[in-house]
C-alpha cells in the first residue's frame, strides 16, 4: 500500500536550503537538519552495516573521526540502538565549520566514492522522508505501507518538534514527483517489479476521464 499523494507530490529535502531543523524552536543556522537526534537503527544488522561503513570514513571526510575511534552506536535503556551524540547531534553530521561543509560523512563517502548512499548510511536516514511499515496479518500475509513520516510518527517526541519537513509548503519545491526522485529509495525498499507496478498505476490514475487528483494536505490546507 502506498500514499500515492505524497509520491505525487514535488516534496524534496531542503538540508541546508531553508530546513529549520527538528529542535523545539528554528535553527537553520545549524544546518542540522533531522540529524540533531542522531539516528535510530532498524536492527543489529542495519548497525553493523553502518559501523562497517564508518570504517572507511577519513579525516577529509569525516569532522569526528577522532572521536568515532571509540564507537560510533549506542543502546539506550529501552534497548534502542541509536548513533553516538557529539555536540548535541548525530556524530557522523558534520558541522558548518567543517572543510567540506555541513553534512552526513557517509553521504560525503557515497559522493567521493560514486557509490549508493543506501547500503553506507542506517535505514531510517536513506529513507526518510519515506515510512515503511510491515504488519503481520493473524494469517501469517504481511501487509506493507510506505508513506511519509508525519509527525506523530515519531511518537510523544515529535511534538516537541518546532518544524517538520513534510509539513512546510517550503519543502515542497521539487522539480519532479517524489515518485521519480526516490526511485532509487523507493526499489531498495519494495524491489523493482513492485515499484515498476506503482509506476504503471500512476501513470493510469493520470488516464482516467473523469476526477481530479487531490493536491497533498499541505496545499489543501492553505487553500
Amino acid at each position: 500500500m502506498f500514499d500515492v499523494t505524497f509520491l505525487e507530490s514535488n516534496w524534496t529535502c531542503i538540508f541546508g536550503d531553508g530546513c529549520q531543523g527538528v529542535l523545539t524552536g528554528p535553527t537553520p543556522e545549524l544546518v542540522q537538519g533531522c540529524c540533531s537526534y542522531g539516528a535510530h537503527f532498524t536492527d543489529e544488522k542495519d548497525r553493523r552495516r553502518v559501523e562497517k561503513a564508518a570504517k572507511r570514513l577519513t579525516d577529509d571526510q569525516w569532522q569526528f573521526k577522532a572521536k568515532g575511534k571509540a564507537g560510533t552506536t549506542r543502546v539506550k535503556k529501552n534497548g534502542e540502538i541509536v548513533t553516538k551524540l557529539v555536540q548535541d547531534a548525530c556524530i557522523f553530521l558534520n558541522r558548518p565549520d567543517f572543510h567540506r561543509g555541513p553534512g552526513c560523512a557517509l553521504h560525503v563517502l557515497s559522493i567521493d566514492t560514486n557509490e549508493s548512499y543506501i547500503p553506507l548510511k542506517p535505514e531510517v536516514c536513506w529513507q526518510l522522508p519515506l515510512r515503511r511499515d510491515d504488519d503481520v496479518q493473524e494469517s501469517g500475509h504481511v501487509i506493507t505501507r510506505i508513506a511519509q513520516w508525519n509527525r506523530d510518527d515519531w511518537g510523544a517526541g515529535g511534538d516537541e518538534f518546532h518544524w517538520w519537513c513534510t509539513e512546510d509548503p517550503a519543502a515542497f519545491v521539487g522539480k519532479s514527483r517524489v515518485v521519480d526522485s526516490m526511485a532509487e529509495e523507493l526499489t531498495a525498499m519494495v524491489g523493482r517489479t513492485v515499484y515498476d507496478q506503482l509506476l504503471a498505476f500512476m501513470k493510469s490514475r493520470t488516464k482516467q476521464p473523469k476526477g481530479t487528483l487531490l493536491p497533498h494536505p499541505v496545499f489543501r490546507r492553505k487553500s
